[in-house]
């Protein structure tokens, strides 16, 4: 019968093990399309390369508070990260939009450079506001958590379940500085697939649970840093936050699952790369419909259009949920492009004769339109 309780307790803590076999084919996936990724990446250009970029960086830092419970002001934020990238938004930008930004710039473009005690302290300084009292509770920021136990709990308080239970106080500097000279060190380690370690770093650091609060986004944060060490790019393709909130229980739950076992992690690898692999599709159907749009464009590039049906149009081929994938009616026009109604049925009818769009199966009021794809691809 096992005398611990907690993965961190168990006396082969904290060297991994995993099924190599088991994880070969999710491995062999991941690569591929990383390599894909890049490979049809390259094809964009500049322009498109940093607004996607953005994009995915907003993505990032707006579902990672929010697997916490946080709603962030995405307008806000997405003006902090464009003025980085050497974009203009017209949104207005806060500390707090600047100081995410900031954290998440450094632990992407500051891929290369080591990671710290110190640097892990000045990530959490961008956490939280400057003024303490501003905060639900009091905690220690920048620094290492205090002497209290730190637990995950729920139910009743006369009989609460304990779900995770991190390291003592006592002890936590020198675990961690344990972790920080395998991460830094493990880096070059040719004998560790680097999405192995970007795993086992977000596990490992998650386990130790070092700071009073901002532990999950933090960890996040680093395993960016891990991935983009091991592509060796700052620039960002995939979020892999969203797709870790998309399997928000699914990830509490493996977690647990994997806090009280032993440490043999290749439940925790299987989910981790799954869901990496997950990212890595988005980011791919992303891509292609950037690619998209750019041969659309470069086949329409001598027509004549008015600033309004192009506004439409990038509507159409940006997809998603702004973006009428089920097609658009006249009165949709009339509402996004913001004209009278006979002014949107002109512009739908020059659309059509010039090739912009096809009309959908369907009659009358029901009448709708949506990009013709082919005429672009067909250029």
């Amino acid at each position: 019968m096992r005398d611990f309780l907690w993965i961190w307790q168990h006396p082969n803590w904290p060297h991994f093990t995993w099924q190599a076999e088991r994880l070969a084919p999710l491995l062999r996936a991941c690569t591929q399309l990383q390599g894909r990724l890049q490979g049809i990446a390259s094809a964009v250009d500049r322009d498109a390369e940093t607004r996607n970029s953005l994009d995915t960086l907003l993505q990032n830092i707006v579902t990672s508070s929010a697997i916490e419970g946080e709603q962030l002001n995405v307008s806000s934020v997405r003006s902090s990260l464009a003025r980085r990238l050497g974009l203009v938004e017209n949104a207005r930008t806060t500390a707090r939009s600047e100081a995410l930004a900031e954290l998440l710039f450094d632990a992407t473009a500051g891929f290369n450079r080591p990671l710290t005690q110190q640097r892990l302290f000045t990530w959490h300084h961008w956490l939280f506001p400057n003024d303490p009292a501003a905060l639900s509770r009091p905690i220690n920021i920048g620094t290492l958590r205090g002497d209290e136990p730190m637990q995950v709990v729920s139910g009743r308080l006369d009989r609460p379940t304990v779900h995770f239970e991190a390291p003592p106080r006592e002890g936590l500097t020198e675990r961690l500085q344990a972790f920080l000279d395998w991460f830094n060190s493990s880096q070059t380690d040719a004998t560790l697939d680097p999405l192995i370690r970007a795993g086992i770093a977000h596990f490992w650091f998650v386990t130790l649970h070092p700071f009073d609060d901002g532990n999950g986004r933090l960890t996040r944060a680093l395993t960016d840093l891990a991935l983009a060490q091991g592509e060796h790019q700052a620039i960002r393709f995939y979020a892999m936050s969203a797709s870790i909130l998309d399997d928000r229980n699914g990830y509490y739950h493996v977690l647990e699952s994997s806090q009280r076992s032993s440490p043999d992690i290749t439940l925790w690898l299987e989910w981790f790369l799954s869901t990496l692999l997950k990212s890595l599709e988005q980011a791919l159907k992303r891509i292609d419909r950037v690619l998209g749009k750019a041969r659309y464009w470069q086949s329409h590039r001598s027509d004549s259009l008015s600033p309004e049906q192009i506004k439409v149009l990038n509507r159409l081929l940006d997809g998603g949920e702004r973006g009428f994938e089920n097609g658009i009616s006249a009165a949709q026009y009339q509402a996004v492009a913001q004209v009278s109604k006979a002014t949107a049925t002109r512009h739908l009818s020059d659309l059509l004769e010039k090739g912009c769009i096809v009309r959908l199966p369907g009659g009358g009021r029901s009448t709708r339109y949506q990009v013709n794809v082919l005429e672009g691809l067909n250029q």
